[in-house]
């Protein structure tokens, strides 16, 4: 080995983990799922109705993206295809959903029993 690839060596010796497409889509979608669960318990806990819709578009778009990922992923867990991230995906995702429904639900509720009888 020569002097300069001594010198490159470390760089790609630490060039050991990469975060390519698949780990950065399944990822990118656990956030948005986690995001829908964050707002939707913030929704249901102060009685936000734009907090609760916004939590039942994210949920579902996180996990149909990280289910697509899912499907298309080569491989096994651990592959580094990005197969668990898929799956944390679409469990945060769902997750979101139900946690905005309830909120939205309950939204809808509070609103009915404020209305005054004419």
């Amino acid at each position: 080995m020569s002097v300069l690839h001594l010198l490159a060596a470390p760089s790609s010796l630490a060039a050991g983990y990469e975060l390519g497409t698949g780990r950065s889509v399944p990822t990118a979608a656990a956030v948005v799922g986690l995001a829908s669960v964050v707002v939707g318990a913030v929704a249901l806990a102060r009685s936000r109705r734009t907090a609760a819709l916004v939590a039942l578009v994210a949920g579902p778009a996180g996990a149909v993206v990280g289910g697509l990922h899912a499907v298309h992923a080569a491989g096994g867990l651990g592959t580094g295809n990005g197969l668990a991230g898929a799956v944390v995906a679409v469990v945060l995702g769902l997750a979101g959903t139900v946690v905005g429904a309830v909120a939205l639900v309950r939204f809808r509720r509070a609103a009915r029993l404020d209305v005054p009888a004419r």
